[in-house]
């Protein structure tokens, strides 16, 4: 089995492809909760500092980092370096990072970064990141300006569905385009494979590793970007569970169809280790998904067999499953985020965004309500909350070619 590195160094590499360029770049605030060395605001930010590669050489995404809002400054901080070197005022404000000390938006953009920092976690093993409350902030001041731009949102959009929604609802109340998510829908994917777009999808299964809640956002994006393009589109979330350890193994042995696609997944992945699945993971979780429209599928975290971002899905009519790996470097300059940050420059370009900012919604109450499920001791929660409805483009928007 090749190691993460071996598969880098083995795989077909391309060069980045050159972005169109406007004729004048977009001006982009960067309002964040930190800035550190591999926070997740180094490894965006840094992009359009320091070039793609983070190596000060081109290709560079087409907009520019104009303004700099940090909410705290850890010990390791780096924005006070970085923006010194490369001119970039920081402002003590978020109203000030928008209208460049002035009385107006003097922004074209804004990239919100709420992940990392010194922030509390509640008994559900939720981190509490203000990702609401900086979004607040932003459309006040877009609200007392009479003016918007088009923002990112990095990760979920809030651990609160509630709050997650009150921010869709203000961007279409203020009418700028939203988006949100991490860089698991846009990886590179080694095989180019997608889900063909209208589907019939009667089962899912995802992997990914890590902790139920940050990590656990991603498993569940990994599923839900190929789920949504099945026929009829994305209806939403009917009831969500949580299961751990030997109960989830339990329901694997009498589910078929989770097993089937499970081996399918991890057939995938370029991390698994050899030895019996049940007993390396023998600690591991999943969350059980069912669709409204019928869809059920399993997201597994597979800390104990593989470290990978990997999806398979039964369609009617195929014999074998369509499955894929997202492929994630572990090594900086951790390319996935650099095809984020192109479906975020596409979204600048055009003021259109790239992606359904209700997929980021949906899969954002679902991790709530299966960290309710897991608080509750794998109590099966119904959801008729999340009838979150949309549909995907038909063109997948995944990195295609390795950097």
């Amino acid at each position: 089995m090749p190691t993460r590195r071996q598969f880098l160094t083995t795989a077909a590499a391309a060069p980045l492809a050159a972005q169109p360029q406007s004729s004048a770049p977009k001006h982009i605030a960067a309002i964040v909760t930190e800035y550190r060395y591999n926070s997740h605001t180094d490894v965006i930010i840094g992009k359009y500092l320091e070039g793609y590669h983070q190596n000060n050489q081109p290709p560079y995404p087409p907009s520019k980092i104009v303004s700099l809002y940090t909410a705290q400054v850890p010990k390791n901080d780096m924005s006070r370096d970085m923006a010194k070197k490369h001119n970039v005022p920081i402002y003590p404000t978020i109203w000030e990072a928008l209208t460049l000390g002035g009385g107006r938006l003097a922004v074209d953009g804004v990239l919100l970064i709420g992940e990392h920092g010194n922030y509390p976690w509640n008994e559900k093993g939720q981190h509490l990141y203000p990702r609401f409350e900086l979004f607040l902030e932003i459309t006040d001041a877009f609200r007392a300006t009479g003016k918007s731009v088009p923002m990112f949102s990095d990760k979920h959009l809030s651990y609160s569905w509630h709050k997650a929604k009150r921010m869709v609802e203000i961007s279409r109340e203020l009418k700028f385009p939203l988006m949100a998510g991490s860089s698991i829908p846009v990886a590179y994917r080694p095989s180019g494979v997608d889900l063909e777009w209208g589907a019939k999808a009667k089962h899912a299964v995802s992997i990914f590793y890590g902790d139920p809640d940050a990590y656990g956002f991603h498993l569940l994006e990994g599923l839900q970007c190929m789920v949504e393009r099945r026929q009829g589109g994305e209806t939403g979330v009917k009831a969500v569970q949580y299961m751990e350890k030997q109960a989830m193994w339990d329901w694997v042995s009498r589910t078929p169809w989770a097993a089937k696609l499970l081996d399918a997944a991890l057939a995938q992945g370029v991390t698994r280790k050899q030895g019996d699945i049940r007993q390396l993971g023998a600690e591991d979780y999943c969350y059980r998904v069912e669709y409204r429209d019928g869809l059920e599928a399993a997201a597994f975290m597979t800390n104990g067999i593989a470290k990978d971002a990997c999806t398979a899905v039964e369609v009617e009519g195929r014999a074998e499953p369509v499955a894929t790996l997202m492929f994630l470097p572990d090594e900086r300059p951790f390319q996935h985020f650099a095809c984020l940050v192109q479906a975020i420059e596409k979204m600048f370009e055009t003021g259109k965004p790239t992606y359904p900012v209700e997929r980021t919604l949906l899969t954002s109450g679902i991790l709530e309500a299966i960290l309710n499920s897991k608080f509750e001791n794998g109590r099966r929660v119904e959801t008729p909350y999340l009838n979150v409805t949309y549909t995907a483009p038909r063109k997948s928007f995944f990195c295609t070619s390795k950097w």
